[in-house]
């Protein structure tokens, strides 16, 4: 970017576009030589079958760590994990305020609490509709509709412009457990025409038309099912959302039942949202002991596992190993929720065990028992209608989302469109200009207790031994080159049949290897150590089909 001096606005995503989840971004205002910088989000991802061992993946937040004096603080929209799971794990070394309302600050809590997290973070509250101010940004949250309490888009005012920064959202006019998007507010932004206006805009259903069916709905229907169930019903559904819940729980006391909580999130969260107010005039939720003493046809359990976690309640159930729960023949599972990509073959194991076992699933393939958190196409073009962004730029998304909502911004008259991704550097004003590749992103490991980077993680030779296995082998020479201590075996993670034994072949080549070598060379151990290692790999290669991993310890005595 060329020098100046002068003031800018600027955007740079450090995570979330480009992929859904690991959301956090910079928003930074003054010359380019010192810029002020707000932080939005910080949020993480979860690490898949190709990430063995890895739970977690956030944001490498190097770019902010290089400008930390110049860093004023961090405001979270809501507390969903892409969204705030990283804040306890990258934040405290900061130390600069952390800005969230009072369900998010709970839940942040809760989560250092139940982790045994020993740093914290300086936390301010932050209400709907009252603005504050952090150096040159006066910052206000407007709250929107979501899946989860309390989510927020964010009003950020500067002298030379504006961003409506959506979050997570949609315009759900009946949402449960929750206000409504405050649309109002929304069109007053538009009206205001004294700077310019970007738009930070949620991107995950940009490929879907229409708009997203409200919340209400799927209460409506799921408390039909509950009703006329003969037997038990059980449902799962994400812990955080806690207005499908409600409806749950309304439903159940409706058709006369009781209702069973079972998973530590699910309680966890619960017990911040009866904290807060937000379950009053509901029936008490009970604890899974209570399971066994409520009558088959008086009972509806909630449960966690809705994205197939093995340790989680339904999968223990579906697996027949819960120490408390069981379903049966008869019963009634409703999966009110749908699997996160790369979720899915967990998902339908658990489905066709329960299913096997007789119990009747109903999934969203049956009828609306769940409902996005997020705006279709429909909903995106009002939001443009009434902010009237002079500026898009498309977020949170995949790039396939992100470059229909591009299309869509720009079929719907949007004057000026950036498509970026992680590392872009966007000056939204004045002369808003994309610098692609303008910072260096990347992304960090939760590795067990070890947050790192992908090449200190030791992902790569895990990848490895999963396909190659390992053979070691250890052996001792003296100066004469006679084999004095060993050869001693380990093999791990390769096939052994009847027919032909993998760790005889390997003592046989071990041994062909040392007869064929004149005992001046066998005392040479970097030469041996090479013929070994050669060998037995091409030999179980020629058997296997797969060359495997082989360390081989030569010791000189």
């Amino acid at each position: 970017m060329a020098k100046t001096q002068r003031d800018e606005l600027v955007f740079v995503p450090l995570g979330g576009v480009g992929e859904i989840g690991m959301n956090m971004g910079a928003y930074g205002f003054g010359p380019e030589k010192s810029r002020k910088w707000i932080v939005v989000d910080c949020g993480v991802t979860f690490g898949g079958p190709d990430l063995p061992g890895i739970e977690l993946i956030m944001a490498n937040p190097e770019f902010l760590e290089e400008r930390a004096d110049d860093v004023l603080g961090l405001i979270l929209t809501h507390s969903h994990e892409d969204h705030y799971g990283a804040v306890l794990d990258l934040w405290p070394g900061f130390e600069k305020p952390v800005f969230a309302t009072r369900f998010t600050a709970a839940m942040l809590a809760a989560k250092r609490a139940g982790d045994g997290i020993v740093e914290n973070v300086d936390l301010t509250l932050m209400v709907p509709g009252k603005p504050f101010q952090l150096g040159p940004f006066t910052i206000e949250a407007i709250n929107v509709a979501h899946s989860i309490p309390e989510s927020n888009a964010l009003l950020i005012t500067t002298p030379i412009g504006r961003i409506l920064h959506t979050g997570d959202w949609k315009l759900d006019p009946t949402p449960v457990g929750n206000a409504p998007t405050d649309v109002d507010r929304l069109k007053k932004i538009g009206e205001d025409t004294s700077t310019p206006l970007a738009l930070i805009c949620d991107s995950t259903n940009a490929l879907k038309d229409g708009e997203s069916p409200s919340e209400a709905e799927v209460a409506g229907n799921l408390a039909a099912m509950i009703a006329e169930a003969p037997n038990r019903v059980a449902v799962t559904t994400f812990a955080s959302n806690v207005g499908r819940v409600i409806s749950i729980v309304r439903a159940a006391e409706k058709a006369g039942r009781q209702v069973v909580m079972s998973g530590r999130s699910l309680h966890r969260i619960m017990g911040i949202a009866r904290e807060l107010g937000m379950l009053e005039g509901l029936p008490p939720l009970l604890d899974q002991d209570a399971y066994r003493s409520i009558p088959r046809n008086k009972i509806v359990l909630i449960c966690t596992g809705s994205q197939g976690e093995a340790r989680a309640a339904i999968a223990r159930i579906a697996r027949g190993d819960h120490p408390v729960i069981a379903l049966a023949a008869g019963d009634r599972m409703i999966f009110s929720s749908w699997a996160i990509p790369g979720n899915e073959r967990e998902v339908i194991d658990i489905q066709n065990q329960l299913i096997d076992q007789g119990v009747e699933v109903i999934t969203a393939n049956d009828g609306l028992v769940h409902v996005t958190g997020h705006p279709r196409r429909g909903e995106m073009r009002q939001l443009y209608s009434w902010v009237k962004p002079a500026v898009l730029v498309p977020v949170h998304g995949e790039p396939v989302h992100l470059k229909a909502h591009a299309k869509l911004g720009r079929e719907s008259g949007i004057e000026t469109v950036c498509e970026a991704r992680n590392g872009d550097m966007v000056r939204l004003f004045p002369e808003t200009q994309l610098f692609k590749a303008e910072v260096r992103t990347g992304e960090l490991y939760l590795d067990g207790l070890v947050l790192c980077t992908p090449d200190e993680s030791g992902v790569k030779g895990r990848r490895r031994l999963s396909f190659g296995g390992h053979v070691v082998v250890s052996l001792c020479v003296n100066s004469g080159g006679q084999v004095v201590s060993g050869p001693d075996l380990v093999i791990d993670g390769l096939p052994e049949t009847e027919d032909e034994s993998l760790t005889e072949l390997v003592q046989d080549t071990i041994a062909g290897v040392l007869k064929s070598m004149p005992p001046k060379r066998r005392s040479d151990t970097e030469v041996l150590n090479s013929a070994l290692f050669k060998g037995i790999r091409n030999e179980v290669n020629s058997y296997w089909g797969r060359k495997p991993n082989v360390s081989v310890f030569v010791h000189r005595v």
